[in-house]
C-alpha cells in the first residue's frame, strides 16, 4: 500500500531537504519512493509543495485531493490552504508560527484569523505546536523543518537512529548535532 505526505510551506523553510530526508529513509528501508517537483515561488516566499510517495511500487509522484495520509505544514496558513488532500483519516502536522504572504505583507488582505480552531472545525486531526521556538533551542532558527521531522517519526515505525542517521547523511556537516538536537526535540513532543 502505498502512503502519501505533503510537506507545504514556504519557501526558504527547508521543503526541500525534509523531502529529501524522508525520500532517502524511504528508499533505505526497501521502498520504492517517488518525489515530487516543487511547485510555486520558493525563491521568493511563495507557497510551496513537496509530495513524498513510498510504497512496494509507487507509479506517480502525484498526490491528489483526499489521498495525503500526512501533510506536514511549516506554516499555519500552508495547512489551511492544503486541507482537502488530507485522507478522512490522515494528520495535519503543522507549526504553529504564521508567516505573512505578499497580499498581507501589501496590506491588500488580513492574515485570516482561528485557523487551528478552523481546521479542527472541519474534523480534521491537526496536531499544531510551536517548531520555530524548538528550533531555536536547539541553536537556529533554520532547523524547524527538522523539529518537524522528528514530530512526524512517531507515526512511524524506523527507528530514532535511523532518522538521526538519514538527518546527518543529508545536512551540512557542521550544522549536524544542531539538526539532530532539533529533531529529537520534535519527536519529544507530546502531541
Amino acid at each position: 500500500m502505498t502512503k502519501n505526505i505533503m510537506i507545504v510551506g514556504v519557501g526558504g523553510q527547508g521543503t526541500l531537504l525534509a523531502s529529501r530526508i524522508l525520500g532517502n529513509l524511504f528508499v533505505k528501508n526497501g521502498f520504492d519512493v517517488k518525489v515530487s517537483e516543487v511547485h510555486g515561488m520558493s525563491q521568493r516566499g511563495g507557497s510551496v509543495v513537496t509530495y513524498v510517495r513510498f510504497g512496494e511500487k509507487v507509479y506517480s509522484p502525484i498526490i491528489d485531493k483526499g489521498e495525503a495520509d500526512v501533510i506536514l505544514s511549516f506554516e499555519l496558513l500552508e495547512a489551511a490552504r492544503w486541507t482537502e488532500y488530507l485522507k478522512k483519516d490522515g494528520v495535519i502536522i503543522t507549526n504553529s508560527q504564521e508567516i505573512n504572504p505578499m497580499p498581507v505583507i501589501t496590506g491588500n488582505a488580513e492574515y485570516p484569523a482561528d485557523i487551528e480552531e478552523k481546521i479542527k472545525a472541519l474534523g480534521l486531526n491537526i496536531k499544531a505546536f510551536d517548531a520555530l521556538k524548538l528550533a531555536e533551542e536547539a541553536g537556529t532558527s533554520k532547523a524547524v523543518n527538522i523539529v518537524l521531522l522528528g514530530a512526524l517519526s512517531k507515526y512511524f515505525d524506523f527507528t530514532e537512529d535511523e532518522w538521526k542517521t538519514t538527518i546527518v547523511e543529508n545536512v551540512n556537516p557542521k550544522f549536524a548535532e544542531i539538526n539532530v538536537k532539533a529533531f529529537g526535540l520534535g519527536r519529544a513532543l507530546e502531541i
